[in-house]
């Protein structure tokens, strides 16, 4: 899951890009970490995180390497809607890929009374 490049900055490490690494490594896979970027999009209100999430994030990623034919695997730290992955997988099936799975470590749990 790319980081916007300010977001990269402040935090100083992408954890996403710390884990597909490990991924690739333990199953001799490819890491492209450079193919896809994150551009600008509206922050979230941190009163309600998944209200206009699809919104926010639709067109929020860039894919700029041709992926024709490939299998792709996107890894996420944190899946909270889901969102974000859609719009990535979204901009990697633009570029091509195939096949496209979600690799995520953990899932919030809906917050059924808010």
């Amino acid at each position: 899951m790319p980081l916007h490049p300010a977001k990269l900055r402040q935090r100083g490490f992408n954890q996403s890009l710390l884990l597909a690494a490990r991924i690739a490594r333990e199953h001799q896979l490819t890491l492209l970490p450079g193919a896809c970027q994150r551009c600008a999009t509206p922050r979230r209100s941190p009163c309600c995180p998944g209200r206009n999430a699809r919104k926010n994030v639709r067109n929020a990623f860039r894919c700029d390497m041709d992926l024709t034919g490939k299998r792709v695997a996107l890894v996420d730290d944190v899946l909270t809607t889901g969102a974000s992955l859609n719009s990535l997988a979204d901009a990697v099936r633009k570029r091509g890929a195939v096949d496209i799975s979600a690799w995520v470590v953990a899932r919030t749990l809906p917050h059924h009374n808010r």
